[in-house]
């Protein structure tokens, strides 16, 4: 089974998901929480942090930094 996202809430004790989903009964699944933004300030703040984020990246993986290759790796 691949992984797929689906859409689901926390009504104060389980989760339930939003939406169907076929699922043999007894399927362990890995769950990971991720809160959907619901306001258009929190996109904000979201598209900032991801802005922020390629530029520190962009910075540490620069034009000037040599390739590395598998011999570099050491274990």
């Amino acid at each position: 089974m691949s992984a797929v996202t689906l859409k689901a809430h926390f009504d104060g004790r389980h989760l339930v998901l939003d939406e169907p989903a076929s699922l043999p009964i007894d399927t362990p699944l890995a769950v990971t929480i991720s809160p959907v933004p619901t306001s258009l300030e929190s996109v904000a703040e979201r598209a900032d942090w991801a802005a922020r984020s390629a530029q520190v990246l962009s910075r540490a993986y620069g034009d000037e930094e040599p390739e590395y290759t598998v011999s570099d790796l050491k274990t």
